[in-house]
């Protein structure tokens, strides 16, 4: 990426199931949430949204090998999409283990994400 324009964060929590891909669903989901772009477009080459550059990092406390980076892909709707895997995150006790929710343990994982748009 030649130039950043904006960084937004958010924070992905799966409480039941150790399911890290749907923590970092959330994370990305979380840094974008609540944001607006009207400007966007002046600022990209072209002036053209796919001419934009999306790199997605993710901070993962367990199991970076079971996310689905596709899955992650489809939270962004414009432009090239690189996604990033690091150690982070947390995993920590929920206090309790329930079955009817898929826990194999009392873990859960807490994904943390930074999403770069730029060109």
């Amino acid at each position: 990426m030649e130039r950043i324009l904006f960084i937004e964060t958010g924070t992905g929590i799966d409480v039941h199931g150790q399911d890290v891909t749907k923590a970092a669903v959330r994370a990305v989901e979380n840094a974008i949430h609540y944001n607006s772009m009207p400007g966007i477009r002046n600022l990209l080459p072209d002036q053209d949204l796919n001419n934009m550059q999306v790199t997605v990092k993710l901070a993962v406390p367990l199991d970076k090998e079971k996310v689905d980076i596709a899955r992650v892909k489809e939270e962004i709707p414009y432009g090239t999409v690189t996604v990033e895997l690091m150690d982070g995150g947390m995993a920590t006790s929920s206090g309790i283990v329930l079955e009817d929710k898929d826990d194999k343990n009392d873990l859960m994982y807490i994904v943390n994400a930074s999403v770069e748009v730029g060109y």
